[in-house]
């Protein structure tokens, strides 16, 4: 790990008041923005696209993530392996997508 960002994990850990959200960018904030949008606005698709191994709801989620092509095979797999997480919990498969990317 980087010394810096070791630096600022640290001080995030001592610090209660100290936000460090800005610090991936408004680049970043806005990929993450789209990513929910595409997972919340067709939440029941893109759970049924999982679980069929692929569709236009999930493809449009991985899309906005930034999801390579060649990954998308497998993470379809690995969120079908932990789609019991994800039912109940739209922003949890949304943070986990926009991780892929």
């Amino acid at each position: 790990m980087r010394p810096a960002l070791l630096a600022l994990l640290l001080l995030a850990a001592c610090g209660p008041g100290l936000d460090l959200r800005g610090l991936a960018g408004p680049g970043e904030a806005g990929r993450r923005g789209a990513v929910e949008i595409a997972v919340k606005g067709a939440f029941p698709q893109v759970l049924g696209d999982i679980a069929a191994g692929g569709g236009p709801a999930l493809e449009a989620a991985f899309d906005a993530a930034g999801v390579p092509e060649g990954d998308r095979a497998a993470r379809t797999l690995q969120l079908g392996g932990d789609l019991g997480l994800y039912e109940a919990n739209p922003g949890a498969l949304a943070a986990a997508i926009a991780l892929m990317g």
